[in-house]
């Protein structure tokens, strides 16, 4: 197989994914279905996985990490909403799928990683992106955001990860959780273990 008949192959498993994965699961935002029609995923996942780059659940990557599914971004960025005017910090990776997503929809996007997000120091963001599920999102990350921004992760509730969303309000973050999904869970972001009997 060619490289041009190996991307016309992927331009169909995308478009596949676009009509049978999130269409079919609401999201249907014209932006956001043009977004994920226009970023390769099978560029951000090993070689031996190409071929599976567009499936409906997440792919190991070869760092640890995992490239969640493609539902988990449709309905980040339809949470998400970011425009032109958005400061935007993304905890994830800064070569990652996520960015390349984002950073033709925002004004200005910082990237930092998960293992980086307790000593985040800039601020006045407007909105914060998490590519992946925490169980608590370190104060540095809150302090980060200005009044009124908007987060959108995932959250573990109990064991179960959630999409969740919510607004800096009088310098406090509430989440509320949205939808269960498969998301992969981000160990740099547990919450800290508590005494217990």
């Amino acid at each position: 197989m060619t490289l041009t008949e190996d991307r016309s192959a992927s331009a169909v498993a995308r478009q596949a994914m676009i009509v049978s994965q999130l269409r079919t699961s609401g999201v249907n935002e014209h932006w956001v279905l043009e977004a994920m029609a226009g970023v390769a995923r099978e560029d951000f996942v090993p070689a031996g996985m190409r071929d599976a780059a567009y499936i409906d659940r997440a792919i190991a990557l070869e760092n640890g990490r995992q490239l969640a599914a493609p539902l988990f971004y449709g309905r980040l960025l339809a949470e998400a909403a970011p425009t032109r005017d958005d400061k935007v910090l993304l905890v994830g990776e800064a070569d990652g799928y996520l960015a390349a997503l984002l950073r033709p929809l925002v004004g200005s996007l910082d990237v930092v990683e998960p293992a980086g997000a307790k000593d985040v120091t800039s601020t006045g963001h407007t909105l914060l992106v998490v590519d992946g599920a925490a169980e608590e999102l370190p104060e540095a990350l809150t302090a980060s955001l200005a009044e009124g921004g908007r987060v959108v992760t995932g959250l573990v509730v109990r064991k179960v990860a959630r999409l969740a969303t919510g607004t800096k309000t009088g310098g406090a973050l509430a989440l509320l959780p949205l939808a269960e999904m498969g998301i992969p869970v981000l160990p740099e972001l547990a919450a800290p273990k508590r005494w217990s009997f």
